[in-house]
């Protein structure tokens, strides 16, 4: 048996799926709290915001997700390396991907910070929101700017949790989500109903909430793993150890940002349903709200896809450097077939959830909820929640194949996924409709604009089929053995 490296499960020892769900319920709780997180902020503010501030604020979410899910990515890719290591039991390569991390994260962090800020109101164009729809666009604009200057917080958070759950540790990021979205509540209620902050009330909470925890997160973890300690010599890194993490962490970053921008694109697509011919907009913005609704309540039952799909990324990525080809198979295999259980259990929950609109209550004051953000809202979710096991097989595929260093696959899937999504919701909705999408436009036209989801899905699902079949199901590893650019030990030899 290889020896541990202070990580409280060894992902290459047992029966591989027992190991998985060991190892993935804590991430999945950990990502149920994110949302959480989302579901704080969209509950209180659905109750003291007016109907304008809150579709502003449900707009926002294609363009705070472009930045943190590339910062999300770029971490999850990062520690692919570092799980290598210690699947090999190599201490020093484990230190050296620590610090090379957290160098990365800074700087990233700084780029996109920037980049955000500048392109903001680029951005809110594309959503087809302009100072011309001032309330909307005013609330917009003040929640993005405040997570913006945030990025920084939520991508040390990413980067601490990456590296634990490469170690093995998967219950203490959630301990820390736990601690921190308490206090994001507790600072929702402060800021937004004593203080009366409106959209930058929700905005200051979640960033302050995720700075505190990323602070304790930190120090825990160098208290706690006496190997992560650092030394002198563990500073002194080279160019070659830096793009070895460049390479499997910023594809998986652009592939989100790309899902992103796909999201985008549906959300402007979205947007006019709620536009007069005139280009003003309609009172109650019954489609910006149900919409945004029905995606808080489809985002929260991907906590547990999300959770799954980590839990295979870290165990293919610590048997990959361990050389556990067969256990990688199996496991993979095992866990396509969990998510499958969980893709209809998930489906079932959401069909519930939508008799009656009851779902918006959650998400929205009574008076902001109606027949058509009923209509609109339960239009979208009918759609995902049927082909859920299509999404459930692109999460898991995805993060079984970049858990084995493919990440070109990964970030081709997530460029058909952008192409998908353009055509459906560019071309599909007005070929329906017969004409120019505005707020009379018909009800199948908006299911048609729906359908980007589940067809982006298919289309990248289809070209992950080649790295799943080739690499995990057949084992043929040879050409990704010999590039020996993941392990710390290769790193420690190019440094030489």
């Amino acid at each position: 048996m290889k020896k541990k490296l202070s990580g409280p499960i060894d992902l290459t020892v047992g029966k591989p799926w027992r190991v998985i769900l060991r190892y993935a319920a804590p991430i999945m709780f950990s990502y149920f709290l994110q949302q959480i997180y989302v579901l704080t902020d969209a509950i209180i503010c659905g109750q003291v915001l007016t109907a304008g501030q809150v579709a502003g604020v449900n707009d926002t979410f294609p363009l705070t997700f472009i930045f943190l899910q590339f910062a999300f990515g770029c971490t999850a890719g990062f520690s692919v390396l570092t799980g290598s290591c210690v699947g090999s039991g190599d201490k020093k390569g484990t230190r050296r991907s620590f610090v090379v991390q957290i160098y990365l994260s800074l700087a990233i962090s700084a780029v996109l910070t920037v980049a955000a800020l500048l392109l903001l109101p680029t951005m809110l164009s594309w959503i087809h929101l302009t100072p011309d729809h001032r309330e909307v666009y005013d609330a917009a604009y003040t929640y993005c700017f405040v997570i913006f200057l945030g990025i920084i917080a939520q991508m040390g958070y990413n980067f601490v949790c990456g590296v634990l759950r490469a170690l093995g540790d998967s219950v203490s990021p959630l301990l820390f989500l736990v601690f921190s979205t308490l206090l994001n509540v507790g600072l929702d209620i402060l800021f937004l109903v004593p203080f009366d902050w409106g959209p930058m009330g929700a905005a200051v909470a979640t960033i302050l909430a995720q700075t505190i925890s990323v602070v304790v997160s930190f120090v825990y973890t160098l208290c706690r793993y006496p190997d992560l300690r650092l030394h002198r010599e563990d500073f002194c890194v080279g160019w070659r150890s830096v793009l070895a993490h460049l390479r499997q962490g910023v594809p998986l970053g652009l592939q989100f940002s790309i899902l992103a921008v796909g999201i985008i694109v549906m959300q402007g697509a979205m947007v006019q349903f709620d536009l007069t011919a005139d280009g003003s907009m309609v009172a109650g913005t019954p489609a910006q709200n149900g919409f945004g609704a029905a995606n808080k309540l489809i985002n929260f039952l991907m906590a547990f896809f999300n959770g799954l799909g980590s839990a295979i990324l870290g165990f293919n990525a610590q048997n990959y450097g361990a050389g556990e080809y067969r256990r990688i198979r199996k496991g993979t295999v095992q866990t396509l077939l969990l998510m499958l259980g969980i893709s209809v259990a998930c489906s079932l929950t959401g069909f519930l959830l939508s008799i009656n609109g009851s779902y918006q209550y959650i998400f929205l004051s009574a008076d902001k909820v109606s027949e058509a953000t009923v209509r609109f809202g339960n239009t979208f979710l009918y759609v995902d929640i049927a082909l859920y096991a299509i999404l459930g097989f692109l999460i898991v595929t995805r993060s079984a194949v970049q858990g084995i260093c493919r990440s070109g696959y990964v970030l081709g899937a997530g460029i058909a996924e952008l192409f998908a999504r353009i055509l459906i919701c560019s071309f599909l909705p007005a070929a329906i409709n017969g004409a120019p999408i505005d707020a009379s436009a018909s009800t199948l036209a908006f299911a048609a604009m729906c359908f980007g989801d589940p067809g982006a899905w298919i289309a990248a699902s289809v070209l992950l089929l080649i790295p799943l079949t080739r690499n995990i199901i057949r084992m043929h590893y040879p050409e990704l053995a010999d590039r020996g650019d993941f392990a710390g030990k290769a790193l420690d030899k190019q440094e030489q």
